[in-house]
């Protein structure tokens, strides 16, 4: 064990001395906001909110699963141990959900749930769905090239319409030859490339381009090869004038069929509506949303064993995931700041001024949803998942998962402290 991670150490060194991921991303993506974050590195401007963690090469990050044999279930086989470290984090486990996965030794991984077939609204992190579904059609347009797949996001330009109103969520928007930078919300003429609208989805959760995103998947459903030179205007004229009905069914299966083709089951984990009131003009929600702990683990182990849509898929959507801005809620844990996460969270939250409870931001008296998936890789080695959702009633739930952030993580890294102070 100990060679284990003492070689997992070296690795890691020379990641953070090397070049930054997503930040070194610009060239491949065209990504603006990474071009602006480039000037981090020569001091031309300072961002305080980015941790060590967040300043990872692009070519270093990996899939740590891969070569493991052992399938889904398997893998999701309660440690008993390790179960009973995990429940002394949670003396009421009323509200809480939650699975874990300690990867950092691959021939002897660590599992744990609890409440791990509850179902919560997943809120935000339901466009990891979304951002799935988007690659599934890709790749069913460019089945042998990624190359082409990579191109085609980058330089298809997409306007929002109404699709991508209206959010609270404000977009990055960095203008490369005017080297100004501003932070507002989508309005209907915004235009970005597929990449952008991808980052925008989940890098700060927009909800307009996580509706305009499925729209484009959507898009490639219907007209196959005819996407590559779809105008914008042709793609209006046929919202206009489609079956509402029948896009519906298309929209749903389009982003929840994937999910299925992992295993993963229709009460698990699905998606139901778009995210934004605009979208609502055309497609209809459906079935409703939902997620448990158990759905969601199982996507982010198929995720690292490279096999959602496929290995080139499973990589970029763990890039698209990788945190270079501000780390809020699980990931704001002062103890994930040397740490690069892949991280997604939502929350939905409702109060019922008749009641005498508590009410605010992220603490619900009527419900108080909060999600957090998160993909933890410390520079000593140690790797983990973590799956949690609660609904705790007038708690601050954002606070909530921070702190729990820390205590998983400690109980986490004390198995190898120990054993390194043994050997």
């Amino acid at each position: 064990m100990k060679i284990f991670r003492n070689s997992i150490i070296l690795i890691f060194t020379a990641v953070l001395v090397m070049a930054f991921y997503p930040i070194d991303g610009y060239e491949r993506t065209g990504i603006k906001r990474l071009k602006r974050l480039e000037k981090t590195l020569d001091s031309t401007i300072t961002e305080y909110y980015l941790k060590k963690g967040s300043f990872k090469s692009y070519k270093e990050i990996t899939l740590w699963l891969c070569e493991q044999e052992d399938s889904v279930p398997e893998i999701m086989t309660v440690d008993q141990d390790f179960q009973k470290e995990m429940m002394q984090l949670f003396p009421s486990r009323a509200g809480y959900g939650i699975t874990v996965l300690d990867m950092t030794d691959p021939d002897n991984m660590r599992y744990a749930e609890m409440n791990e077939d509850r179902g919560f609204q997943p809120g935000s992190v339901g466009k990891i769905v979304v951002a799935t579904a988007f690659f599934n059609e890709i790749k069913n347009l460019c089945p042998e090239d990624m190359s082409v797949r990579t191109r085609l996001m980058k330089e298809k330009v997409v306007r929002s319409g109404n699709w991508g109103l209206y959010d609270h969520h404000t977009i990055p928007i960095y203008n490369v030859e005017k080297d100004s930078y501003v932070k507002r919300t989508v309005v209907a003429s915004d235009e970005f490339t597929l990449y952008e609208w991808l980052d925008h989805m989940l890098s700060v959760s927009n909800n307009g381009a996580a509706s305009i995103v499925w729209r484009e998947a959507l898009l490639m459903n219907i007209f196959g090869d005819k996407y590559f030179g779809l105008t914008q205007e042709e793609a209006d004229k046929y919202f206009e004038t489609a079956d509402r009905r029948e896009l519906t069914d298309r929209a749903i299966n389009l982003v929840n069929q994937p999910l299925r083709d992992l295993g993963i089951t229709h009460d698990e984990w699905r998606l139901g509506s778009f995210f934004t009131n605009g979208a609502d003009k055309y497609v209809s929600s459906k079935g409703g949303s939902i997620g448990t702990p158990k759905g969601l683990m199982k996507y982010f182990i198929k995720l690292e064993k490279g096999e959602v849509i496929d290995r080139l898929t499973s990589l970029e959507i763990k890039r698209l995931l990788y945190m270079t801005d501000r780390r809020i809620r699980y990931g704001a844990s002062p103890r994930l700041d040397e740490a690069s996460i892949y991280f997604k969270s939502g929350s939905l939250y409702s109060c019922d001024k008749s009641k005498s409870t508590p009410c605010g931001k992220y603490a619900g008296n009527r419900y108080n949803y909060m999600n957090s998936v998160c993909i933890v890789e410390h520079p000593d080695g140690t790797n983990y998942i973590v799956c949690l959702e609660s609904n705790v009633l007038s708690k601050n739930s954002a606070g909530a998962h921070m702190y729990l952030a820390s205590a998983i993580d400690k109980a986490i890294r004390a198995k190898y402290e120990t054993e390194e102070e043994k050997e």
